[in-house]
């Protein structure tokens, strides 16, 4: 084999390499420039590991995008009308701190199961305003 064909294989392996990088990047930048997103962490069911990734809310949606992920369809979709905060802690290394940007993990119950969400004190103010400043029960479908 010719040296030039070993160098041209290296030079695409590092262009293809420095391409998925940056789409990477430029898809997480994009998330976190969008209104109504917030980062966290995710937690289904009985799972022990934590994925991470950026939720985004719509009319009628909390929308959990992957981090590390080029699609852009959401990995989890959870119906607004049937979220219910069920719990809350702050996390013990956080704790003892008096910044208002603390961690919290955050329990939810929704139409996909339990869910537990580790994001930031701010992103919970968030989500549990959005949660609750639905439209009036009796009015459509919700919270009947």
């Amino acid at each position: 084999m010719h040296w030039y064909v070993l160098v041209g294989l290296v030079a695409a392996v590092v262009a293809i390499a420095a391409g998925l990088t940056g789409a990477f990047l430029m898809r997480r930048h994009q998330l976190r420039s969008m209104l109504g997103t917030f980062e966290c962490e995710l937690q289904r069911g009985e799972s022990t590991s934590w994925r991470s990734g950026i939720c985004k809310y719509n009319d009628h949606s909390l929308e959990f995008l992957k981090l590390w992920s080029l699609s852009p369809l959401p990995a989890l979709t959870m119906t607004r009308t049937s979220l219910e905060i069920v719990g809350r802690d702050i996390t013990e290394s956080e704790e003892d701190s008096a910044d208002d940007d603390r961690d919290m993990i955050v329990d939810l119950d929704t139409d996909v199961g339990r869910v537990r969400l580790g994001l930031s004190y701010a992103a919970y103010t968030g989500l549990s305003a959005w949660i609750e400043a639905g439209p009036v029960a009796g009015v459509g479908t919700w919270r009947q």
